[in-house]
């Protein structure tokens, strides 16, 4: 009879399982509103990109200033840079509030972090002839930094003419504006 040395157990892999759905990487999901009388449109469409664009929801739909809004509910066409070919933009919010003198103002508001937001007003500001210089090293990433920016000064310079046409203002919301 042969003897068989023991040996060590062998150490199961570590098994890689998916997040549950409300625990991605990013925030998304449906909002459903606290005062659906405010919103306008489809209450079943209102949705979340990110976790800043859950806390703007929340603002609007709370705040007692707010008398409307909407998520993603306007189409601003513009021209993409990339393909000189016409798209269809829709802005995070169109927003209907009373300001502080009790003038009622309607604005659409756009949600972005400060990195892209900067990038894109100074190309607008400079009638797209002046390209704000990326700080990346990394070549492909400076290219997707640089075609973002283009994209978004494309529809933002969209949104600024529409709202300009139809007596609104068009803002850009960062975390700066987020979080004080």
């Amino acid at each position: 009879m042969r003897r068989v040395a023991p040996t060590k157990p062998r150490r199961q892999p570590r098994r890689r399982t998916a997040a549950p759905p409300d625990q991605t990487k990013y925030s998304q999901g449906k909002f459903v509103p606290r005062n659906p009388e405010k919103y306008r449109g489809n209450l079943d469409k209102i949705t979340f990109r990110s976790s800043w664009e859950l806390e703007y929801n929340r603002f609007l739909d709370n705040n007692t200033s707010i008398l409307e809004w909407s998520s993603e509910e306007i189409a601003i066409p513009y021209v993409k840079p990339t393909t000189k070919r016409v798209h269809r933009y829709f802005p995070d919010y169109w927003v209907k509030y009373r300001n502080k003198s009790g003038q009622i103002i309607q604005e659409i508001i756009e949600v972005k972090p400060a990195k892209e937001a900067y990038n894109a007003i100074f190309l607008i500001e400079h009638d797209f002839r002046v390209m704000p210089q990326s700080k990346s090293k990394n070549p492909k990433t400076r290219t997707y930094e640089q075609l973002t920016t283009l994209v978004n000064a494309a529809k933002w310079k969209a949104a600024l003419d529409f709202c300009h046409k139809y007596g609104m203002k068009f803002r850009v919301v960062t975390e700066h504006q987020l979080f004080k």
